[in-house]
């Protein structure tokens, strides 16, 4: 997919697969990407277990960064925590695009894997991985401390969920289009065994 916002917001292209665990109707996997003036709000959030039950944590998880989705990423990780109580609660990882001043703020509470992977082969160190901490949005919140990385044209960012196995993005082709990434991960990495997504993002536009 690609999206233009506002004239000042370089383009965002982004694709996304997601699949419910073999035997559901309902995956509780779901993503957001939300554009916003400044850049845009990317997350992926993952209803604990599977079924009807995880889809409604994360629907509800998702309706509340929509809502908010300007707000810093600690504040929408609570945001989210006051708003799952009494439900499954949900692992969740956001990433906070600021293209204006080429910075991400992200931050992950569970096992929502998320790396970006640099356009320039010669950059130091050439992939990053947003630190993840133990607990559960709606159950357990850990105490949360965001990180800020430097973006430039032609980065992409990976968020996918426990039920994609590690080593997703070992021996990927970055001349791939996001969709293109997505369906190879989500081929050869798919456990079988859980809901499963990939969201893959790409920054361009942001020498303009």
């Amino acid at each position: 997919m690609s999206e233009q916002g506002p004239p000042t917001v370089p383009r965002i292209e982004w694709s996304v697969v997601a699949r419910p665990l073999p035997g559901e109707t309902e995956c509780g996997d779901i993503p957001l990407v939300k554009l916003l003036p400044s850049g845009a709000l990317v997350a992926a959030m993952d209803g604990l277990g599977h079924g009807h039950e995880a889809a409604v944590a994360a629907r509800l998880a998702v309706a509340t960064l929509e809502a908010h989705a300007d707000e810093p990423v600690e504040t929408l990780v609570r945001r989210c925590h006051e708003q799952l109580r009494g439900t499954r609660g949900a692992a969740m990882t956001l990433s906070s695009v600021n293209t204006q001043n080429k910075t991400m703020t992200w931050l992950g509470v569970g096992n929502v894997e998320a790396l970006l992977l640099r356009a320039d082969r010669w950059a130091i160190p050439p992939r990053e991985y947003v630190p993840l901490r133990g607990g559960v949005v709606g159950e357990a919140l850990p105490p949360l401390h965001a990180s800020v990385v430097p973006i430039t044209q032609g980065d992409t960012l990976i968020l996918a969920s426990d039920g994609i196995a590690h080593g997703f993005a070992d021996r990927l082709d970055l001349g791939a289009t996001p969709q293109q990434i997505a369906d190879r991960i989500m081929e050869t990495h798919d456990k079988g065994t859980d809901d499963a997504l990939v969201l893959v993002v790409r920054f361009e536009g942001l020498d303009q």
